[in-house]
Parts: C-alpha cells; structure tokens; sequence
C-alpha cells in the first residue's frame, strides 16, 4: 500500500495518553503513518539564520518525521504574522482583529514555496499526502509548480468565513484557487463547506459551478468537497478517564467541591472562544439567582497561548480584570464564585475534572468544531450525567443537538441556560447524554481519519500533471 504523507504546521507526532485533544489527534495520525508506512512533515519550531532547503529526518515512537527550521522572518510573517494575526481572525469573523499586512501574505507565500521545495524530494510516485489548516493553505499549488501530481488532500480545522467577510482579504482569489490544486477538501461541517461554495459559485472574479456531490469547478480544475466531522480518541479517553491519575482528580475535585456544585469550562486563552462573554454570562446568573450564591462555582481552565501577539496579551489582562471584578462583588468567606487558572492539565487530570463538573460551559463565539464539547460528554458518569451548555455557533453543534444550545452573546441567554442545566431533573439528563454520547462514539477520531484517507485515495488523478493550472502556470 502508498504511503501516507501528512503535512502540519507543527510535528506533534507521537504525544502520550496524558495529552489533551490535540494530543488524541496526534496520535490517530501517529496511528494512521504507522498503518501505511508514513511519513509527518512541518515546521521544527526552530529557527535557524539562514534557511536552509533541507529536512531532517527522524524516528519518533515508530513515526518518521522531517522537520524543517524556518527563518525568524519567516516566523514573524508566516507564522505569527498571516496565520495568527490574518487569517485565524478572519475567519473567525472578527475581522476587526484581521491585521492586512503585504509583508504578511508575502511571508506566507514565501514560506509554504519553502516547504514545497523541502518536501518535494521525499514524495514517492504512489504516496498520498494530506495537508492539515489554514497556515498551508497554498502548499499543493508549490508541490504541483514543482511536477508532483500525486493525490493531494487539505483539512481544514478552523470555520470558513462568510464570503462578505473574506473578500475584505487583499488576494482573496488568489488565495482560493490555490486550493484548487488539491483533489480533496475537508470541512468540519456542512454550514462551512456551504459558505465555500457560496463564494466559489457567487464571488463575480470567480463564477465557478457547483457540481453534483459537492464537487466544484473554477479556476479550470475541479475539486472534490466534502463534511468530515472530527471528533476525539474516545476510547483512549475513556481509559485516561478510568486511569489511576484520572481517578485520583476526581477524587480531589469532588473533595474541594463538597456540598457545592461545579460548573467548568477548559479553553485555550482565545478571543474565539467567548471567555469574557461566558463570564458576564455566569455574573448575570448570579445576579438573577441569589439563592443559588454560594451552592455552584465555575472552574474556568484558560492555558495561555500566542502570548507575543498584543490581542492575546490585551484579552488576558480583561479576562482577570473580569473574574477579579465578579469574585469581588459576589465572594462570601467561604466562597469564590470563580477559580480562574491559567495553565495546562494532563487528559488524565481533565477527564477527571470534567467528571466532577455538573456543567459543561463550551460557549464560543466561533469554532472549528471543538473538541472540548466532546471529551466532556465522554467524561461523565452515565448514572449522573452533568449538562453540556454548548453554543450554538461551535460546530459541535451540528452534530450536538441534545445539548443545550445558546447564543453567547446574550448573557441572559447564558444565565437561563446555567440555571437550567443546574436544575435538570436526572432523567432528562440521562437521556440527554446517552444521545450526545453516541454522537461521540459515531465520530471518533479514528474514524474521521480512516474517512478522509479512504476518500482521498478514491480521487482519480488526470494521468496529465500539466492540467493541473498550477502547474501550467509554474
């Protein structure tokens, strides 16, 4: 059988039981290169002064990985510059965050025609190769201006946007065509597979058609589509959940929670993820409710990331404002309404966390699919399910719909849904789970591989590079 190429910003190949969501991806992909015999390729994380056109190749717990060190310019301008601070917001909708820097978009393209000419050697005749998210969007267009005219898939992990809101990117057409050299395009789910069709079939510069089985023509190529909900390793969950370590966190925070009721939410710091919004949620709760001041706290779980970028520095600083500012006002003696922590857990201590907490707050403003929703239903104890309070913009949602839904933006949306997931009688909450819970299960991380993969590999190439227009333009 081929091998099986999967390309990421960053190689996270193998992780441990301990890691977290990202982790339990890392691992299905380990598992998958495994299978076939395959091959990671990303960035290293390193910088080195002079970039230099060549991989090094290692072995990983059985995984062969090539690594590649980036410029710190690069870094700056492809990396921290038009993934982070471009394209991560705009396609988040926020595109009063969306920095258009032209140093930006031409470090993009510089770096990814970098990691074509790196990985362009290693490609075998039969290999099919699988590029992960937005930070190398154009990166089958190089390997294809480079003659390989092998099998090439793209996942995206973020929404794509309204195209009202991604024409306000200079180059937006360009941009999109580069994904026309791929043979396959994976989205989440079917609202943002949707909202790319609408800007290849309507955009005026492109006017491309819309096939049958979400298949696309523009740009003179067509282009296969199609809905692959991820989800997470639900059985190495489980058993993290059933570990020594994910016991003993239970035990714990069951003892520090005695006679009150935990809420929790776990989010990377993120402007995406509706923190500040998810607290004024739970102070309007707190105001509307004062008989229940004192019987629930929220354990708020916000790992710092991207802490060199000024947005991520500013939403840090308001969120500990927030949740001094609430603990101020509603604290008793012997009660905190909020247990802010910025720092990381192991998946064993999560899944211990999520079991003792009788509420689930996965409240985004925009996102991917977040797989957070997921392991907190998979966490719980099927006798005593906790409510998973899920916004209605993650997209979880599509695929969740016995969780209680909300808009985020209301906070008395989110102070309704609070009381009631804190008030659901038991067998509601049973049923609830045992729905939600299947769900996990149809959508394992294994099996939204072994789907990608498959389809992929079903894509019959034209026996031509040379029609690829990529390739023609090269």
């Amino acid at each position: 059988m081929s091998r099986l190429i999967v390309v990421s910003n960053r190689v996270s190949a193998p992780m441990d039981p301990a890691a977290g969501s990202v982790g339990g991806l890392a691992m299905a992909l380990s598992s998958a290169l495994r299978k076939y015999d395959g091959l990671w390729f990303g960035w290293s994380g390193e910088t080195v002064e002079k970039f230099v056109p060549e991989a090094k190749i290692e072995d990983r717990a059985g995984v062969t990985v090539a690594l590649v060190d980036l410029e710190p310019q690069d870094v700056d301008e492809y990396y921290n510059g038009y993934a982070n601070k471009t394209l991560w917001p705009l396609f988040h909708h926020r595109v009063d965050l969306t920095a258009y820097e032209r140093s930006y978009g031409e470090g993009y393209e510089r770096t990814n025609a970098r990691f074509a000419e790196v990985l362009a050697p290693l490609i075998r005749p039969d290999d099919v190769i699988w590029i992960h998210d937005y930070h190398m969007i154009p990166l089958a267009r190089d390997l294809r201006r480079r003659g390989i005219k092998n099998r090439i898939g793209f996942f995206l992990h973020t929404p794509w946007p309204a195209r009202q809101l991604l024409v306000t990117l200079p180059h937006h057409r360009r941009l999109v065509e580069s994904m026309f050299s791929y043979d396959l395009i994976g989205f989440h789910t079917r609202e943002w597979l949707d909202l790319f069709r609408d800007y290849v079939a309507s955009e005026p510069e492109v006017r491309g058609k819309l096939l049958p089985n979400d298949a696309l023509e523009a740009f003179g190529r067509t282009v296969q589509a199609g809905v692959f909900p991820i989800g997470i390793d639900v059985e190495g969950f489980l058993r993290a959940r059933n570990s020594v370590f994910g016991r003993r966190t239970y035990d714990r925070m069951a003892a520090s929670s005695a006679f009150r009721t935990m809420m929790v939410g776990v989010d990377r710091l993120d402007y995406s993820k509706g923190l500040e919004q998810r607290l004024l949620g739970y102070e309007q709760f707190l105001t509307d409710n004062p008989d229940m001041r004192g019987d629930v706290f929220l354990l708020q779980v916000t790992p710092i990331s991207r802490d060199e970028v000024d947005t991520y520095q500013d939403i840090r600083s308001r969120l500990e404002g927030l949740a001094g500012r609430i603990n101020g006002e509603f604290a008793d003696m012997d009660w905190q309404p909020i247990r802010y922590l910025n720092r990381t857990y192991r998946r064993d201590q999560l899944a211990g966390i999520y079991r003792a907490a009788k509420v689930g707050l996965v409240t985004p403003l925009r996102d991917g699919m977040n797989l957070v929703a997921k392991e907190y239903v998979a966490a719980q104890n099927p006798e005593d399910p906790g409510v998973l309070v899920l916004s209605r913009f993650a997209g979880a949602a599509e695929q969740m719909g016995e969780a209680l839904l909300v808009n985020p933006f209301s906070r008395e949306e989110l102070s309704d849904a609070i009381k009631r997931a804190l008030t659901m009688p038991l067998a509601e909450r049973r049923r609830k789970w045992e729905c939600l819970m299947e769900c996990v299960r149809e959508t394992d991380v294994s099996i939204w591989r072994d789907d990608f993969v498959a389809s992929l590999r079903a894509i019959d190439r034209p026996a031509d590079g040379d029609s690829d227009p990529a390739a023609r333009a090269a």
